[in-house]
């Protein structure tokens, strides 16, 4: 047996069902190892050929994220592991459990600036939770054995750097058996629970802040906010986990953020921070916080917190809510109140009448998309404008997944993702939100997607603009300079690879045109023609944003004319928070 044979064996003993990837000749001993198994199909692995090793580690992440089980990607040596950083990066990030096989010069070259010699044993430290040289078969398997341990338990990424001589060699050492092992308990001890319930008990309005934490704990959370009145606002990767059948939920805070959660979070006497690490802490109040999280080294580095609390929210919420005392509902009422206000006034004033306004607005493609696509549909969303209109329109119902480059916010994620979704979840709806700007950066994952007839449903908001970036300049009282790019036909560009498309410039044909492409047996891309001047101001506007839209609308009058300030403002007026 190969060495490389002997690693292929381990992953499929970890589980693993494909690797994504590009082939080079260090990584040809993988390959080819890869090959001799038979594929998936016949208990083996599947070799993914993606366009980019970039998007062959978001494939990864996507499938690790989505599943919670290991996930590996491999680039060949040089700039073909370099590739990777970008992906790997967002993963380890996003805590997905991925293994990431770097392939390396002949080992007798390294150190002598041979052709293509890099140190991706130095290179991915800082994006990863393991990163070990392989340098003899012998040392292997108890490597490659460790990366598996530290993806999977730290939920993290792990990089092997593989010399392709040494993979070739022959194995003679037995590898480790893997034995998956259960996710222990954070339980905090009961006296740290007890001061909860006093702060909890000696506040006269509350809140709540969700983040992903509250993953599995949704009921124990909704039974906490009811016990205490509690309005419950969330991040965006809070969303799926905690927005579903929640009568006390006001939305999202932040840049990205809706409904009334910045000016519940305000207004409260304590503010319950429950498995969140959400980083802009200039829209977190400076009240009394208690922040719950499993990783203690997160607590507190981004608001003060009263008291930090290691533990998992299940297990804090179940061991809190008895301890509690009830609290009137007067508080709660008035941001429900405020919150209902604000969805019917801002975020759903784009989706009323305008069934024949052009160019289509995207809150309303976004809000006909959330009620035509699936009630398990995974959707994969864009960085940018993208995440707005996911954020805001698409409800998660409990049964619905939304990933994207949340915490790392990398442009062109959304389509590497679908494409490793759909790979793990061949039965269910697929759906890429992807901006134009983000689908041109790695369009040739069209090719990947039409390559394996991939049923993936590729929704496009062409606006011809990096939308969030002009969003950006004019708050900072800058105009928009260098984020108009020239008009694209993607359906066009899908066509001429054989994926099915249709292009959308009126909106009252969006129903039919999602219909069309989601009922399509293969890969469809809808190609959506919106209002470039469409953006997204936050829930709370402060002086300084509305002093930077000022400036920078009057440089606009000044250097384009009175016309283009008339045309952004008419496209925004209805979408301020009153």
């Amino acid at each position: 047996m190969k060495l490389a044979d002997q690693i292929i064996a381990q992953l499929m003993d970890a589980g693993v069902k494909r690797i994504y990837g590009i082939v080079g000749d260090s990584l040809n001993p993988i390959v080819d190892a890869v090959r001799r198994t038979g594929g998936a199909a016949k208990g083996g692995i599947d070799w993914v050929h993606v366009r980019h090793e970039e998007a062959a580690a978001f494939a990864a992440s996507a499938e690790a994220q989505l599943t919670g089980e290991l996930a590996v990607c491999a680039g060949s040596c040089g700039p073909g592991n370099l590739h990777l950083i970008n992906g790997l990066y967002d993963a380890n990030r996003s805590h997905a459990p991925v293994l990431a096989i770097a392939s390396h010069i002949p080992s007798p070259q390294i150190g002598m600036s041979f052709f293509q010699e890099t140190h991706p044993d130095r290179l991915f430290v800082e994006c990863s939770v393991y990163n070990e040289l392989v340098s003899t078969p012998q040392q292997s398997p108890r490597v490659f054995d460790s990366a598996i341990r530290h993806a999977t338990t730290l939920k993290g990424v792990s990089v092997v750097t593989l010399p392709g001589d040494v993979a070739d060699e022959e194995a003679n050492v037995p590898t480790p058996r893997f034995v998956k092992t259960a996710e222990p308990a954070v339980v905090p001890p009961p006296e740290v629970v007890q001061q909860f319930a006093d702060l909890v008990n000696s506040a006269g309005k509350v809140a709540i802040f969700a983040g992903a934490g509250v993953k599995g704990a949704h009921d124990e959370v909704i039974e906490l906010a009811r016990i205490l009145s509690a309005p419950v606002g969330h991040s965006l990767r809070g969303k799926e986990y905690i927005q579903h059948n929640n009568p006390f939920d006001v939305g999202m805070t932040g840049l990205l953020g809706y409904g009334a959660a910045a000016e519940g979070m305000q207004d409260a006497d304590l503010l319950i921070m429950l498995g969140t690490d959400f980083p802009y802490n200039q829209f977190l109040p400076g009240v009394t916080t208690v922040q719950v999280d499993r990783a203690g080294e997160v607590l507190g580095r981004r608001t003060g917190v009263d008291l930090p609390i290691h533990g998992d929210v299940l297990e804090t919420v179940r061991a809190l809510i008895p301890l509690v005392k009830p609290k009137k509902d007067a508080f709660l009422k008035a941001q429900l109140k405020r919150h209902e206000k604000l969805m019917t006034k801002s975020v759903g004033a784009y989706t009323r009448k305008v069934e024949k306004m052009k160019p289509i607005h995207p809150e309303y493609a976004a809000s006909i998309l959330d009620d035509l696509a699936a009630r398990d549909a995974i959707f994969t969303a864009d960085t940018g404008m993208c995440n707005v209109w996911t954020a805001r329109y698409l409800r998660p119902m409990g049964t619905r997944r939304l990933i994207g480059s949340f915490l790392h916010g990398s442009m062109a994620n959304a389509l590497p993702q679908a494409i490793g979704a759909q790979a793990a979840f061949p039965q269910r709806q697929v759906i890429s939100v992807s901006g134009d700007g983000g689908l041109s950066m790695m369009l040739g994952e069209l090719v990947t997607v039409a390559m394996y007839q991939l049923p993936v449903k590729i929704v496009v908001f062409n606006n011809s603009s990096l939308g969030m970036v002009k969003l950006e300049m004019l708050v900072d009282g800058l105009p928009d300079y260098a984020v108009d790019v020239p008009a694209t036909n993607y359906a066009a560009v899908a066509e001429g690879l054989g994926i099915k498309a249709v292009r959308i410039t009126d909106p009252r044909k969006l129903a039919s045109g999602y219909k069309e492409a989601f009922d399509h047996r293969g890969p469809a891309l809808v190609d959506i023609v919106t209002d470039p001047k469409a953006l997204s101001l936050p829930p709370e506007v402060t002086s300084q944003q509305v002093f930077g839209f000022a400036t920078a609308m009057s440089k606009i009058v000044l250097n384009r004319g009175a016309g283009e300030a008339v045309a952004m403002a008419k496209s925004n007026i209805r979408n301020i928070p009153r």
